[in-house]
């Protein structure tokens, strides 16, 4: 198990909507689509379009963004490196949720096949 305490409470006050235009500048500079994202994070979050649009508005927070999310139950079958940590290896819950996040949003940019990507 990785300990990653040291950036729990930092990721959990960073707001969506500070990361998302990293996202789109990450998977549009590979040639995706800023759609093919937003379908990524609804396939992740259980959110419709306005639901995220309303989260990118007021400046909702990790910890506030993943608690009203649905993540699908297999999740947990997103797996690999990201940032240094394995994704199934970290402890805190939202940690994770935030890390898979940041693994689809890779994989996206990697040209991987979205229907790989949405599991």
């Amino acid at each position: 198990m990785t300990d990653t305490s040291h950036h729990d409470a930092r990721i959990a006050q960073m707001t969506f909507a500070s990361v998302y235009p990293h996202y789109v500048t990450k998977v549009v500079k590979k040639g995706r689509t800023e759609a093919e994202l937003r379908s990524v994070i609804s396939w992740l979050t259980g959110f419709e379009e306005a639901t995220l649009d309303a989260h990118l508005a007021s400046k909702t927070t990790f910890e506030d963004f993943f608690g009203a999310a649905s993540l699908p139950d297999n999740a947990s079958q997103i797996k690999g490196v990201i940032c240094g940590y394995r994704v199934e290896e970290i402890t805190n819950v939202l940690t994770q949720q935030v890390r898979y996040m940041d693994k689809l949003v890779d994989e996206l940019a990697k040209g991987k096949a979205l229907e790989k990507v949405i599991r």
